[in-house]
């Protein structure tokens, strides 16, 4: 399988944020500056290949070289660092970046390694993606980085705009149709966006909406919709219905939906504040229960909250049919919904998976992706009808506006909307062979799970697991086993970067192959042995 044609995508600054805009941004550049007006109308109308095919052919012509030693570091005495405990414990130094490029990464032991998570999902684009030379040539232009909540600026301010377009599924050039988005109050219309740092404080504003329905947020508020009852949180839980399988961010209210902190959730339920409860996935029976039992009396569901691919829980695909039951309860029950597209974002065939499946959520939470690693920048994206439970200064941060890493995300979404299908069928091809290995070495793996590139293995057992990393990442495949929850099933978890081709479909499948076999072999050899 080879021959992968990328749709070529050239643009300029003037192209992406408007020439009316960079023509104010080079007179301001050159009054502060000294710098001739002309020298920077030109930078700022110059285009920028974003893939050019002289990249991708160097990439192609190294995939040969992943696992070997390829720098000297012999001399490379590296820093010990000083972290926490577990930190420390986790830390494989050798692996960390000398430097990257595409879906490669050379490691402190001067070894190349393929990128097939994509640096833990945000590198969506892979390193030093040349589309991203536009963010040099703005800061050359004196765009700042640096804002401040009351002072968005434009480039924010459009992206808000572009974004609102792409949840709801009409082109950035329709000015008509966004003003009439804007001013909806619709709860089907995603309308409303916050900038913020990282996918836990998107959640995170998320449930303090859901919440200001229940308690208010400071003095001299008025009484909220449902002050008095029990706010019950919905998550998605593990195959036994616990709560360790969903993952919406790392602050304390998160960490407790997803079962840490247990004697604060306990004190919490006992004392009639909060409560969360798990429905197993894909689980209608479960569904429909909690919405008898936690939706009535004193307790209200306060909230839905949902991944569509569980990549925390070994990449299960929630399907369709129950996500969509979930949310016609909701509906019926006035229960806001959340889908946190964290993982799934810019790799969706619309940037949002979530219209794939033709769901209607009150909350969308995004990041990773979107800036492809060069910042971290989350956004959430909510509707009018939640727009008026908390202030400004409720769910902010203050780097949440920076400029640059809002240009990131619209260089990432010009380049994966004129790629969609092209990357689609990639990504069907990688789920497609990695169906076929899995009917191939049934000994070994269970069952494929996850979606297009964010494809995982779930294997037998756990030492099964930890020898196939043990033999890919020895031969270069940067990936990894869930292997740290005990109650998770063993997966093998892949994010090939959007950018890969279907040679590195094959590289990773034929790899794969070879290991599985050998693996066959060991695992016949033992049966074997233990007979006689």
């Amino acid at each position: 399988m080879n021959g992968t044609e990328f749709v070529p995508v050239a643009l300029s600054l003037a192209d992406i944020c408007g020439e009316d805009y960079l023509d104010a941004v080079c007179e301001a550049r050159a009054f502060l500056s000294g710098e001739e007006p002309a020298a920077l109308q030109a930078l700022a109308r110059e285009p920028v290949d974003f893939f050019p095919q002289t990249f991708q052919e160097r990439l192609l012509t190294l995939l040969p070289q992943v696992g070997n030693k390829v720098v000297d570091c012999a001399s490379f005495a590296s820093a010990g660092g000083a972290t926490s405990t577990a930190f420390r414990s986790a830390t494989r130094r050798e692996m960390a970046p000398l430097s990257a490029l595409g879906w490669y990464r050379c490691g402190e032991d001067g070894r190349l390694y393929l990128i097939t998570k994509s640096e833990h999902y945000h590198a969506s684009l892979g390193h030093r993606f040349p589309g991203y030379a536009l963010l040099t040539r703005a800061r050359q232009l004196g765009i700042p980085n640096a804002t401040h909540n009351n002072t968005r600026g434009h480039i924010t301010r459009l992206l808000e705009e572009e974004l609102v377009c792409a949840a709801n599924g009409i082109p950035a050039s329709d000015r008509a149709g966004l003003r009439s988005l804007v001013d909806s109050k619709s709860p089907d219309v995603l309308n409303r966006v916050l900038n913020l740092e990282t996918g836990s404080l998107a959640v995170e504003a998320a449930l303090k909406m859901m919440l200001a329905r229940f308690y208010r947020m400071g003095h001299g508020q008025k009484a909220p919709q449902y002050a008095g009852r029990i706010p019950v949180i919905l998550v998605i839980g593990d195959h036994d219905g616990g709560l360790d399988a969903n993952y919406h961010g790392t602050t304390t209210l998160t960490q407790i939906m997803r079962g840490m902190w247990p004697e604060l959730r306990k004190a919490m339920e006992e004392t009639g504040i909060f409560e969360v409860r798990a429905v197993r996935p894909n689980n209608m029976a479960d569904l429909e229960s909690a919405f008898l039992a936690c939706d009535q009396g004193r307790h209200k569901i306060a909230g839905f909250l949902h991944e569509i691919v569980m990549m925390n829980y070994g990449g299960v695909l929630l399907s369709r049919e129950f996500l969509q039951r979930s949310y016609a309860l909701c509906h019926a029950h006035d229960v806001p919904t959340l889908v946190d597209e964290i993982q799934t974002c810019a790799w969706g065939p619309e940037l949002f998976l979530f219209r794939e499946y033709g769901l209607r959520p009150m909350f969308v939470t995004l990041g990773k992706g979107f800036p492809g690693g060069e910042y971290p920048a989350s956004r959430i994206l909510f509707n009018a009808s939640m727009d008026n439970e908390m202030p400004q200064f409720g769910a902010l941060v203050t780097n949440g506006q920076e400029e640059i890493a809002s240009l990131a995300y619209l260089i990432t979404m010009r380049w994966a909307r004129v790629n969609a299908d092209v990357t689609g069928n990639v990504g069907e091809a990688y789920a497609a062979r990695l169906r076929e290995l899995a009917g191939q070495f049934s000994s070994v793996i269970a069952r494929v799970e996850g979606w297009r590139h964010m494809s995982t293995l779930f294997l037998h057992d756990l030492d099964t697991a930890r020898s196939l990393i043990t033999h890919l990442t020895g031969m270069g495949i940067d990936i990894s086993a869930q292997t740290y929850k005990p109650d998770a099933p063993p997966a093998l978890l892949t994010k090939l970067p959007l950018i890969a081709s279907y040679e590195v479909v094959d590289f990773v499948v034929q790899n794969l192959e070879g290991v599985l076999r050998e693996m066959e072999r060991e695992l016949s050899g033992t049966a074997v042995h233990a007979a006689t």
